[in-house]
């Protein structure tokens, strides 16, 4: 028998069957006196997407790795944990664990996994106090003997940590429709409401002052489904008593300052993590509000973030402040996988295809390079122009004593990303497809899957296979499975880098589409209907920090193919890590004409197939581009990284070059460890 759903989708609370089966039914904007806004597309439940092919296989390395074994490996999880009533850490290293191996657990439907979840999640649901109040047993109570009560909050504990579990016991929710967990958050947010006043958002850190967006989200989910206004109310307090993410984005001076200064003051504001959380700030505000201002103000700072803080791999500089946008500086791997978590929940929202393109960049870029093969070890800080990875203190605003930011470890650098690693392949696998007015589908991230929906006015169920190879191939085929004919809309993402997209149906042409835009297809749909989109990856480059240039094609970012050179170290406090270094020279500058004429100067090479065992690596990566490139000989490593050499106004470097053209290969950025993807241009 089934298990049955209820979820809140367009405002309308509709029976699922887990995993499985999906409506929406679209709500007008405004409708209400709150002005509460419908989602432009909805989440579907955790499990109704099916990863496969490839992207499986990522999620499989991620459950034998640390995903699946973090509660054995790692001390702070394992030893007398708080969220299991110990008195071990409560702070938020386990729920960010929990945050991405509950819908890893659902996702590989793994029974082993989804208990391993259970332990913290039950005893969470379990032992909420009778206030409302829960998470792990506080030094107060466990001195007194008695539980947190409305009038003793201020013996209560932070309230980030207990953000991160909201999310996820709403995924947990989705999945299994736990009976417990509605009234459990009810009685929470309740909790809240009656307590910020004496207790507010930043009472015992600012880390729950950055990122109250995150429980105003959770809490703007749940009026979804009970309608109850306090829940409204209690998101203007959370918001008032929260950093204005919405505010500093819109003015533009936030993001100049952060560009100008990196001292102690007002650091908060411009950390890497919190910035990457406080980007969905405007949407979520803008959901409870219907106020076009925050949209704009969203538009407005993410473009300003990323011009002056960009990197080539889609994601702005975080080491761990904002530090511009040389080429040499660093990311921190926190900040990537909740960027994405963002950017999932802005289109959701605001329907906008420019965050579906920049979510995309990230993922295939940014994420795969910063954790080894089997999932265990991670980077801190990654860098765009990485020419080795070792131990030191390199360009970082948080350079470490230590000097562990850069290597991979387990536990180098701060454990926060050892915990947090897990929620970026995982959500980003169950926001491949989200659901439309119209009771339909939007496919608006594309990787091999498999989703299975009760869709159009008939609820009739229709299974739709997307197969495809993705971001290294141009093709995704969707074959549809129904019992009988069923009209909906399909909605699918057409990509702003691809300038005209081909849809071929049942191996006929269809039409075209251009890019940077959702083409919608309302037909009848029969059994074993297959829609092919083509998406012709034109190779180009593209500009960034000192005059740099990126080769890129379809959503990929190239980078110099580099044979690796791994090295083992312990560290006495963090244990064993690996160094990595290149074993051939990197200091080449790309010849003019491939900035000229990238389409005619770049070869592309298709070396290997994307099978069902792909690995991020160099030995799997399957695209190599053949470039023109020269040496700069003075062009070397200064305090453990290459600065870029300064170019004139036209781009070119106009120091010493060696005379000869040599022949580059260049990978997928996200198959490299150490690299060059930002270029010198050399006559």
């Amino acid at each position: 028998m089934k298990k049955m759903v209820f979820v809140s989708i367009f405002g309308s609370v509709l029976l699922l069957s887990a995993g499985q089966d999906l409506q929406a039914q679209k709500r007008q904007v405004g409708a209400t006196k709150t002005g509460f806004a419908a989602p432009m597309y909805a989440e579907v439940p955790l499990g109704a997407t099916k990863p496969k092919a490839w992207l499986l296989h990522q999620l499989q390395i991620m459950r034998d790795g640390t995903t699946g074994h973090l509660d054995e490996v790692y001390g702070k999880v394992k030893r007398d944990n708080g969220w299991l009533g110990g008195q071990g850490d409560g702070w938020e290293e386990t729920p960010y664990w929990l945050d991405g191996a509950t819908p890893l657990a659902y996702l590989l439907d793994d029974k082993d996994l989804q208990a391993k979840v259970l332990r913290y999640i039950n005893w969470t649901l379990d032992h909420q106090r009778p206030s409302g109040y829960f998470g792990p047993v506080t030094k107060w109570e466990r001195e007194t003997g008695k539980q947190l009560s409305v009038d003793n909050c201020d013996k209560g504990e932070d309230w980030w940590p207990k953000m991160i579990m909201l999310k996820v016991l709403q995924q947990y929710y989705t999945a299994t429709n736990d009976a417990r967990v509605i009234p459990f958050m009810t009685n929470y947010f309740a909790y809240q409401l009656k307590t910020l006043q004496n207790c507010p958002v930043g009472k015992w850190t600012d880390w729950s002052k950055a990122r109250g967006a995150d429980n105003i989200l959770v809490a703007q989910w749940l009026y979804g489904i009970t309608k109850d206004k306090a829940l409204l109310q209690l998101c203007d307090v959370l918001q008032a008593q929260s950093f204005t993410w919405s505010k500093w984005l819109g003015n533009r001076d936030w993001v100049i300052n952060a560009a100008a200064y990196q001292n102690g003051k007002d650091w908060m504001t411009r950390h890497g993590v919190n910035v990457a959380m406080g980007i969905k700030d405007p949407a979520v505000q803008f959901q409870r509000t219907g106020d076009k201002t925050y949209l704009q103000d969203l538009q407005t700072g993410f473009n300003d973030l990323m011009t002056l803080h960009g990197m080539p791999y889609g994601m702005f500089s975080a080491d761990e402040d904002l530090h511009g946008n040389a080429p040499t500086q660093g990311t921190e791997l926190c900040a990537i996988v909740e960027a994405m978590f963002s950017l999932e929940q802005i289109i959701g929202i605001t329907g906008d295809t420019r965050y579906m393109d920049a979510l995309e960049r990230m993922t295939f870029n940014a994420l795969p390079t910063q954790t080894t093969d089997d999932y265990n070890n991670k980077q801190y800080f990654q860098i765009a122009n990485q020419v080795h990875i070792k131990r030191g203190v390199f360009a970082f605003s948080l350079p470490f004593e230590r000097e562990m930011n850069n290597v991979l470890g387990m536990r180098s650098g701060y454990t926060c990303c050892l915990a947090n690693m897990h929620q970026g392949w995982t959500k980003f696998s169950s926001h491949l497809w989200y659901a439309t007015p119209g009771k339909g589908l939007a496919a608006l991230q594309f990787g091999p899957s498999q989703t299975t929906a009760r869709l159009g006015a008939s609820n009739t169920e229709v299974t739709i296979n997307e197969i495809t190879d993705y971001p290294f191939s141009d093709v995704v085929d969707f074959m549809l499975s129904a019992k009988k004919d069923v009209a909906f809309p399909l909605h699918v993402r057409i990509p702003g880098w691809c300038k005209e997209a081909v849809l071929t149906l049942n191996g006929q042409p269809f039409r075209t589409e251009k890019g940077g835009q959702v083409a919608v297809i309302s037909r009848t749909w029969k059994n074993g209907d297959r829609l092919t989109l083509k998406l012709p990856m034109e190779v180009r480059t593209s500009n960034w920090g000192g005059n740099a240039r990126a080769v890129e094609r379809g959503p990929l970012v190239y980078a110099l193919k580099l044979d690796e050179q791994w090295e083992k170290g312990t560290d006495e406090r963090e244990g064993d890590y690996f160094s990595v270094y290149p074993k051939e020279d990197w200091n080449y500058g790309l010849v003019k004409t491939v900035v000229e004429k990238p389409e005619t100067a770049v070869q592309v090479n298709v070396v290997k197939p994307v099978t069902d065992s792909f690995i991020w690596n160099l030995a799997h990566a399957p695209i190599e581009l053949k470039v023109a490139v020269k040496k700069i000989p003075d062009w070397k490593v200064v305090n453990d990284i290459a600065p870029q050499p300064v170019t004139a106004r036209d781009g070119l470097y106009m120091g010493k070059v060696d005379g000869k053209t040599e022949e580059a290969i260049l990978v997928p950025y996200g198959c490299t460890k150490v690299r060059i993807v930002a270029f010198p241009v050399v006559k």
